[in-house]
């Protein structure tokens, strides 16, 4: 997930030049030595500094160099602060174009640096991307994406659509390495959480037709679920929102179960006992367990399996011919291997960490061709009408990350001034990303067999230079506009 949005900072101490100059001061002197440090990329010089400056980091080198490959190094953008002891700066990452807020305490007399503080910020409006011309935003992408594929950082398929119709359809990289097959815009990709958008939409149909009220506890439908207290508590709207309380699937218990988790009655056997983690609807904090529950509520309702269902009333009307989700040993046509990155950081299969079969939390499969008939089935009101549509799609809670908001099931944000909305998907081996820009008319889909942020990378770049379309279909005029995020120790 992962969308940082326009905010004022003030911009001051720059040098001569124009580029922002490093303070002479205590502090300043071990950002620069950290600076080179880290966007050197050697483990020796970065170990280096931490044991002359920072030596209770040092058990955590092995994140921060995976932390920098990720990023690619820094650049200094501005410094915000700076006294005799403390220095705030704001630094852009190379590969990401993610900003973060950089404190720096330190003494002067040994030089040491008491404290070092590393946050994620939203991209500062003054240095907004340029938004491109069509013309111009196609032929940089392309231009980007044969240099991230050779770089090793992009393996997949990036689809842009104008008013529905593709400008932009290219694969990249190998969807199997060892039989050297490679990717193509017919290969199936492991989506992960943007099953959660399915999910939602089959939540809502039932929601429209009366057979489910959005406030009512999720337990007025699962009526025989193992922890009453807990059905009796949360909302299915909490439930779409991520405010339910309700928690994980991830962790030891799913490690040990993984293969055995087969359906989602086995989900609910397995966590159906556990209380909650927090008073539901009090705070936003992510749970696959809660869309788990949500894909229980539709088979209750329903009278169907899940995944029948969502074939049925969401895959079918949209004409998605290449989204499903297969169990793991069913032979699927076109469907990539995944690919992450090993402790020596070699790129190896990702086979043994995936489940037996996507749930309604995520894991399924689609390709960036049925993406984009989703989006267009949306904005055409084909799987909803046109006031459940914006109910889906419009922001509910705030997530903590710049302006975004959690709608039911989709993420609402602005991207350099304008509202996208969308959902990500991303585990080892995995990541894809939908951006549905109404007020510009574009579409983007990024779907990738690498680690994250590998196509959400894409994708924020795409959604940041998108044009701002002078005219759209009617089916666009027709409707009203629907209305990394952690890092290690440093």
């Amino acid at each position: 997930m992962k969308r940082y949005l326009c905010a004022v900072l003030a911009l001051a101490l720059f040098g001569a030049s124009g580029a922002p100059a490093i303070p002479k001061t205590a502090p300043g002197k071990i950002f620069a030595a950290w600076l080179s440090a880290f966007d050197s990329g050697n483990r020796a010089e970065y170990k280096a500094f931490l044991e002359q400056y920072r030596s209770d980091s040092l058990p955590h080198l092995d994140d921060i160099m995976q932390f920098r490959q990720m990023s690619g190094g820094f650049d200094l953008k501005a410094v915000e602060s700076s006294t005799p002891q403390k220095l705030v700066v704001l630094l852009e990452d190379r590969l990401n174009e993610q900003f973060a807020r950089m404190t720096v305490v330190a003494s002067a007399s040994p030089l040491q640096a008491k404290d070092l503080e590393f946050a994620a910020v939203p991209r500062p409006a003054a240095f907004a991307p340029v938004r491109l011309s069509q013309s111009a935003l196609l032929a940089s992408l392309g231009t980007k994406l044969s240099e991230d594929a050779s770089a090793g950082r992009f393996s997949g398929a990036v689809l842009v659509a104008e008013n529905g119709s593709p400008v932009f359809e290219r694969a990249y990289g190998l969807a199997d390495r060892e039989k050297g097959v490679p990717n193509t815009l017919d290969t199936r990709f492991r989506i992960g959480s943007m099953n959660k958008m399915f999910t939602a939409t089959a939540v809502l149909q039932l929601a429209q037709a009366g057979k489910i009220d959005l406030q009512a506890p999720f337990g007025t439908y699962v009526t025989d679920y193992p922890n009453k207290d807990v059905a009796s508590a949360v909302t299915i709207a909490e439930l779409l929102t991520h405010t339910g309380g309700t928690g994980d699937i991830f962790g030891p218990e799913f490690d040990a179960n993984r293969l055995q988790l087969r359906t989602l009655d086995d989900y609910e056997k397995l966590y159906g006992t556990r209380g909650l983690e927090f008073a539901p609807g009090s705070k936003w904090e992510y749970s696959n367990y809660g869309f788990i529950l949500l894909g229980l509520v539709v088979e209750r309702v329903s009278g169907e399996n899940y995944y029948d269902y969502v074939r049925e009333h969401v895959f079918i009307p949209a004409g998605m011919t290449a989204t499903d989700s297969q169990p793991e040993d069913v032979a699927v046509p076109n469907r990539s291997t995944g690919y992450m990155r090993d402790e020596r950081g070699q790129w190896t299969a990702n086979t043994d960490t995936l489940p037996y079969r996507g749930t309604s939390a995520g894991g399924g499969y689609s390709t960036v061709g049925d993406l984009l008939k989703f989006a267009d089935a949306l904005l055409a009101n084909k799987l909803l009408n046109a006031r459940y549509t914006q109910l889906l799609t419009t922001g509910k809670v705030a997530t903590g990350q710049g302006d975004a908001r959690y709608a039911y099931g989709f993420d609402e944000h602005t991207i350099n001034g304008v509202r996208c909305f969308g959902h990500g998907g991303g585990a080892p081996g995995m990541n894809g990303d939908l951006e549905i820009c109404p007020s510009t008319h574009y579409i983007a889909v990024s779907l990738s067999n690498l680690d994250p942020p590998a196509a959400e990378r894409i994708n924020d770049w795409i959604a940041n230079r998108l044009p701002l379309a002078p005219a759209a279909s009617a089916r666009y005029m027709s409707k009203p506009p629907l209305t990394w995020k952690t890092a290690p120790v440093i």
